[in-house]
């Protein structure tokens, strides 16, 4: 299983960005499909998560501004981050977990900075 992410980048303050993560296989083998992040010098956590049947979940830091899609037919999900903050600033980290394995994507770099 190959997970690969696009779509970080530089932003200012305020703006959006939508993250995609293309799977290398059919994304409806997937019990659910995600979003991680990581900042500097700090653990790993839970941005958003979708099932298989559509149901998602999304940290409370990023409720309200953050929306996880997915496309069946392109077997990808994407992540549009809006009104993004400083704070959000981290590596992100696309998931998708099978039948008790977890696989992970290689990270892609989001910044917001002024």
């Amino acid at each position: 299983v190959q997970l690969v992410e696009s779509g970080g980048g530089l932003v200012q303050p305020g703006g959006s960005l939508r993250l995609s993560c293309a799977a290398s296989g059919s994304i409806f083998s997937f019990n659910a499909m995600g979003w991680y992040r990581q900042a500097p010098g700090k653990q790993r956590e839970l941005v958003a998560t979708i099932t298989s049947g559509g149901s998602t979940n999304y940290a409370d830091s990023v409720k309200g501004r953050f929306t996880l899609s997915r496309d069946n037919a392109k077997n990808t999900v994407y992540l549009q981050m809006n009104s993004l903050k400083p704070e959000d600033t981290a590596v992100y980290y696309c998931t998708a977990a099978r039948y008790g394995n977890v696989y992970w994507g290689q990270g892609t770099l989001v910044t917001v900075s002024s």
